[in-house]
């Protein structure tokens, strides 16, 4: 079983930034991946961004050059400094983490964050 415990969400202006992070705790042998989606009211739930063991990272297009993701690998911590919000990027952001436990593979969400951007 795993846990996460996540932070950083908000209200915020127009143009400003939050920071969020997420830690894992646990069960947990690896974690593959680590990352954040997000919901907006009536809508669908979308990729923000997601980071690999390796470093390796993928973005929403309509974040990328505004957020950037990071990892702390040896606190199983995660980090997403979203900077220039915008009203758009109001949702619920869900921290996720794929990982490897003694019992098998599993893909876990937290119960999420609200983001509000607004001013």
């Amino acid at each position: 079983q795993v846990r996460l415990v996540e932070s950083g969400g908000g209200l915020v202006q127009p143009e400003g930034s939050l920071r969020l992070s997420c830690a894992a705790f646990g069960n947990i042998v690896a974690i593959y991946m680590m990352g954040w989606y997000r919901q907006a009211p009536g809508k669908q739930r979308e990729l923000v961004a997601t980071i690999s063991t390796d470093g390796s990272t993928d973005y929403a297009d309509s974040v990328k050059g505004r957020f950037t993701i990071s990892r702390d690998n040896a606190n199983n911590t995660i980090y997403l400094q979203m900077n220039s919000l915008k009203p758009e990027d109001t949702a619920v952001y869900y921290c996720t983490t794929n990982y490897l436990s003694d019992s098998g593979t599993y893909t876990y969400s937290a119960q999420g964050s609200q983001v509000t951007v607004s001013s």
